[in-house]
């Protein structure tokens, strides 16, 4: 049967003629991912040169290159082949390779000008993987650079067409009708409540017993698939197999998966988005979808990445209602409501948003690009997430402080794993081939899924479990609540034997000791080394976010520990995965991060200076010692730091201090050129009139003992303190032969509170200020209240005096109230009247 792409061969062979690039949107089953490749085989302008289809995904990379070499009646290999990770088929007369996306970034950095490749065709790239981003990238700056004439085609189901065009400086977008045959699509939304397993286990039942095709069920996740298998282990009719696919599964259970029902045989495949696009199932007419998807979320806060589980785009949706109508008219259940789609978003946000950068900045540094403004991309990656992963590199060592690639980078780069586990492997190596080994486990351990699943509850957390689980032979016994998965089990031992053999050591003999472990994962993880808290299973890491573990965990109880894997979905990360760790080891294994630090602070709740000598790896500190003789100065600092952050008033400003101050700074009012005492000049010069009166104080109490007059004093010259007592005298004396305190409390309106009586035969009103500064009397009776404020005496005498007179006569009978005060002896006592 024709294929519905043939109908656009024709404008993509005469755009491609005359073209560097292209956009190829064409929906799903309409053939570009098989039918373009072999068309552009004998275009004269690709002159025997090979094609190379970039898939992003490992099973769709095999099943279009299997299809490809059938439909040229040649086994995988000859004319068409592939390259994925850990497998390859491809020989010397393979002119298009079908290559994963990692495959093709690590081919443009080991040959920039792509010698031999006519053309790169980025296949379903509306999903927007970081890697498929990461290589168009490269490829368009190998192709500005190096090669103008290589082609680029892009080519997709669903993606914004137009954008790309832009971005491949105005290149043709081709559109392909397709051949969709209709699909009838029904909303089968889950109960409130319910879990999204059983609502979907319920459709399937349904539309197996009311319809006689195959079903593909979308599920978000690994785990989901396998607890749906368990819901339909029985009770369904005797034709029907269930068979899960997904990218941990063996390559023989994925193709068992996509293969053919047997005549007379249905099948219900259990999907991840792996199924989205690139794939035809025969015998698919029926899709039930959860709606679901479980995307990668990176922060660049705490440097951790957390699986969120989210709606499916209204893109992806339709991609997956798409499978059901490929091959014959289908149906699509939905287990959402009608309402619930209104708010899809209209496409899946891409990855690089998201993501842990800290692979595309090593990637970029190995291609020669120490900023990705360098490059061209539809979108660019986010400032914070790429500094944070520049950061990581830097901390192991894989960049210079300039930003470019070290040698041990280089080396990083050229294994192709995340820079944490290449880091490991190649660090580990050093140590001798025991070492590696442990490496080599433990990064197939952390590139894998889980080998343990835990029972109702997250499996143990310890990685030691897991590695002895590798090294037995035969089968693994289940551990306490978990079981374990026996396929991860073979995948994880194949993938550890694979780097044993790129680390060129041999995958048998001793594997190291387990107590290791730790030590290895701080290797990798040096920013989630963890320290134990105030109680067992709370913990916090290097970079001071906060971990928890459950209780029943035995690694709780580790004092210390690394967290090889985290969750960051609520206020403290959860750890999944890590491994206990002595913490003398970390000391001398990262001693250039270690460092020892004499601190010398301030502490609020005990209202001293502490002094202590610190030994601390980022948050963590691994010593805490009492300084015995810490530096004078540093105390004095720290010692007035407090005294700034408590205020001034902290100090013992207490009789004469006190009034020294308020003194000095009523003379300052007079003129600038006294000093200035108030609070915030105090504050800000305390290192020049208080340093030479604190010596071995550290307690606020201790400052007691200062002398603050003494030290205000010493902020005079000589002239001023000759001066002061003239300007601004602490007493007065006045007629009855007391000496009065001048309140200066208010530097602008000193006050003197003198009984009347002992102001009789004062005729004007008493001066500070070397003459200049009326006092502001306050006149009081014999018990000591104020009867009368005034600056003029003499009017007082004239005026006032006569009504408080009749006022204190009543009040004070015994005492002598003369009708001219001018006359009167001052006294102050009684004196009594005649």
């Amino acid at each position: 049967m024709p294929l519905p792409i043939n109908d656009v061969l024709p404008e993509i062979l005469t755009t491609l003629a005359a073209r560097t690039a292209a956009v190829l949107v064409a929906p799903p089953g309409a053939g570009k991912t098989t039918g373009v490749p072999l068309a552009l085989l004998e275009a004269p302008w690709l002159a025997g040169k090979q094609i190379v289809v970039l898939e992003p995904r490992r099973l769709a990379a095999r099943a279009a290159a299997a299809r490809m070499a059938f439909l040229l009646g040649e086994r995988i290999g000859e004319t068409v082949g592939y390259r994925i990770r850990l497998d390859s088929k491809v020989g010397p007369r393979t002119r298009v390779e079908v290559v994963t996306e990692g495959i093709l970034t690590r081919r443009l950095q080991e040959d920039p000008a792509l010698e031999g490749v006519g053309a790169v065709l980025f296949d379903e790239f509306h999903e927007r993987s970081l890697a498929a981003d990461t290589a168009l990238a490269l490829t368009l700056a190998s192709r500005a650079l190096l090669r103008e004439e290589l082609r680029v085609l892009v080519m997709s189901a669903t993606l914004d067409g137009d954008a790309v065009s832009r971005l491949l400086d105005g290149a043709p977008v081709i559109r392909s009708e397709g051949r969709a045959y209709p699909v009838v699509t029904a909303h089968r939304p889950a109960a409130k409540g319910a879990r999204i397993e059983g609502a979907v286990a319920q459709v399937v039942r349904e539309v197996l017993a009311g319809d006689s095709g195959s079903v593909l069920v979308f599920l978000p996740g690994a785990g989901e698939i396998r607890r749906v298998e368990g819901l339909l282990a029985s009770g369904l009719p005797r034709d029907v197999s269930v068979y899960p696919l997904h990218g941990a599964l063996p390559p023989a259970q994925q193709d068992a998966a996509i293969a053919p029902a047997a005549a007379g045989h249905r099948k219900v495949v259990l999907a991840t988005s792996i199924a989205e696009t690139s794939l035809t199932i025969e015998g698919i007419r029926i899709v039930v979808d959860s709606g679901l998807m479980r995307i990668p979320r990176f922060s660049p806060r705490t440097g951790m990445t957390r699986l969120e589980t989210v709606r499916v785009s209204r893109a992806s949706a339709d991609q997956r209602r798409g499978r059901a109508g490929r091959l014959e008219p289908g149906s699509c259940y939905r287990c959402w409501s009608a309402a619930e789609e209104a708010g899809l978003v209209p496409w899946t946000r891409p990855e690089i948003l998201d993501a842990d950068l800290a692979p595309l900045a090593l990637e970029l540094a190995a291609a020669g690009f120490a900023e990705p403004g360098e490059l061209r991309w539809l979108d660019a990656p986010p400032a914070a997430a790429f500094a944070q992963g520049r950061e990581l590199l830097t901390l192991l060592g894989a960049l210079a402080p300039g930003g470019w690639l070290t040698a041990h980078g280089r080396a990083m780069a050229a294994l192709g794993t995340h820079p944490r586990l290449a880091h490991l492997l190649l660090r580990a190596r050093e140590h001798g081939p025991a070492s590696a080994r442990r490496a080599a486990a433990l990064a197939a351990l952390l590139e894998e899924r889980d080998i343990l699943r835990g029972d109702g509850g997250p499996p143990p957390a310890d990685v030691t479990l897991r590695l002895d689980l590798l090294e037995r032979n035969g089968d693994a016994p289940a551990i306490g609540a978990a079981t374990v998965d026996r396929n991860g089990l073979r995948r994880v031992r194949d993938l550890a034997a694979e780097w044993c053999r790129r680390l060129d050591v041999p995958a048998r003999g001793d594997a190291g000791d387990a107590d290791d472990a730790g030590l290895l994962l701080a290797l990798a993880y040096p920013d989630r080394v963890a320290q134990r808290r105030d109680a067992p299973g709370r913990f916090v890491l290097r970079n001071g976010r906060g971990a928890t573990l459950p209780l029943a965990d035995p690694l709780a109880q580790a004092p210390w520990l690394v967290a090889a894997q985290a969750d960051d979905s609520g206020r403290e990360g959860r750890i999944l995965l890590g491994a206990a760790l002595d913490p003398l080891e970390v000391i001398a294994r990262a001693s250039e991060q270690v460092t020892t630090t004499d601190e010398i602070r301030w502490d609020d709740a005990s209202h001293s200076v502490t002094a202590r000598r610190r030994t601390t790896l980022g948050a963590l500190v691994f010593a805490d010692k009492a300084l015995a003789a810490p530096d004078a100065m540093l105390v004095r600092a720290a010692l007035f730091e407090g005294i700034r952050r408590t205020g001034l008033d902290s100090l013992p400003w207490r009789g004469p201090p006190r009034i020294l101050r308020q003194r000095l700074a009523f003379a300052n009012c007079l003129d600038a050129s006294w000093p200035d005492v108030s609070e915030a000049t105090l504050l800000g010069t305390l290192d020049v009139w208080l340093a030479p009166h604190v010596s071995g104080i550290r307690k606020l109490d201790d400052l007691a003992r200062v002398d603050l007059g003494g030290a205000l004093l010493t902020q005079l010259s000589w002239e001023q303190r000759r001066q002061l007592d003239d300007i601004a005298p602490e007493r007065i004396e006045v007629p009855s032969g007391s000496r009065i305190a001048v309140d200066y409390a208010d530097p602008t309106s000193p006050v003197l509170a003198v009984r009347l009586q002992e102001l009789f035969g004062l005729t004007t009103t008493p001066m500070i200020g070397s003459g200049r500064v009326p006092l502001v009397l306050h006149l009081l009776s014999p018990a000591g209240r104020p009867m009368q404020v005034t600056r003029d005496l003499a009017s007082f005498w004239a005026t006032g005096y006569f009504e408080v007179r009749k006022d204190l006569r009543g009040r004070y009978p015994k005492h002598h109230w003369p009708e001219n005060p001018l006359e009167a002896p001052a006294v102050r006592g009684i004196k009594r009247r005649r």
